[in-house]
């Protein structure tokens, strides 16, 4: 029986995302049509979890504001506020008093995968180890940074984005032992990579484990990461069927690989291609975008139009971190 209760990390600013994180916090961007937590916490619920805490920090709203309590999916939902960014170490230090004592998955609120808790937890309890990390090979050395595993399985070592050593990339689910938290000091913050977890190898070499997964993990990084991820989980590999809830699109547009959010109206005529038009946008007929991002600035009618430009950047726990 696996671990039923998770830690879900949501209160980071997502700044590799921006502009799209300027209106909502990463965890509740809609990806092809559900926002991305949603879609996390019903991945955790369908394999078992019951209870969960999530986070807060930015945009805290947008969040709360479709998970609720969790009923609607089928767990129980709690939430901790940070007033200030306690960091991947701090921010769980905060959370593990809410649930027992005992084994915690911990999953980055941006987390994307169909890998199987089960297998993890299996691997973790048979090894011993004190924290688990899934892992899989890393796909750009130079832009995510890297895990080194020995020959047995267990973290030799973190290595910085750019590195040229073999490594693989840690996907952002973990489960762990709550007591690894209890040297911390509560609401301080603190990382788990390059702070924590770097003095538990070296105190206790063979404490965190190495699982492999060989499922599928999806990146929205940067918007453009954002939109091929959208297109990979939409149906039939296409957006133009996919609006948000109250969006409009006129039948004589023309959709190609575009993502629609809330309460957006595409008028007659418009051709719209790679292009995310963001919550509240309303776009005149004959209206012609290609690879832009279109949103509503606060207090403006006008949206403010972006290139749609991949800018390789890097989080030093990798792709997934919030």
């Amino acid at each position: 029986m696996i671990p039923t209760q998770a830690l879900v990390l949501t209160a980071g600013l997502g700044k590799r995302l921006r502009p799209l994180s300027n209106i909502r916090a990463k965890p509740a961007i809609p990806v092809a049509g559900e926002p991305l937590v949603h879609r996390l916490l019903r991945w955790l619920v369908d394999q078992g979890v019951q209870d969960a805490v999530l986070n807060l920090h930015y945009l805290p709203n947008t969040i709360t504001g479709v998970i609720g309590d969790g009923s609607e999916l089928g767990l129980r939902i709690r939430y901790t506020w940070e007033p200030r960014l306690l960091g991947s170490a701090g921010g769980p230090r905060t959370m593990l008093p809410l649930l027992d004592p005992c084994s915690t998955f911990i999953v980055n609120g941006d987390t994307l995968t169909d890998m199987s808790l089960e297998r993890l937890a299996d691997e973790h309890k048979q090894s011993g180890a004190r924290v688990t990390l899934a892992v899989t090979d890393n796909p750009d050395p130079a832009r995510y940074g890297g895990v080194t595993v020995d020959d047995s399985g267990w973290v030799r070592e973190f290595l910085p984005p750019g590195h040229q050593a073999p490594s693989k990339h840690f996907v952002g689910v973990q489960l762990v032992e709550p007591s690894v938290f209890n040297q911390l000091t509560l609401g301080e913050p603190a990382s788990s990579v390059g702070g924590l977890y770097t003095g538990l190898i070296a105190s206790e070499p063979r404490s965190i484990r190495a699982h492999r997964i060989s499922g599928r993990f999806l990146d929205i990084g940067t918007p453009a990461d954002y939109l091929e991820t959208s297109l990979a989980l939409a149906p039939e590999g296409g957006l133009s069927k996919i609006t948000g809830a109250g969006s409009c699109v006129d039948p004589s547009a023309k959709l190609v690989r575009t993502a629609i959010w809330d309460r957006v109206t595409v008028e007659a005529n418009c051709e719209l291609t790679d292009c995310i038009i963001t919550d509240g946008v309303e776009l005149p007929s004959g209206s012609r975008f290609t690879q832009q991002v279109l949103l509503l600035q606060p207090g403006s009618a006008e949206p403010l139009v972006t290139p749609l430009v991949a800018k390789p950047a890097s989080s030093p726990e990798g792709a997934t971190g919030v």
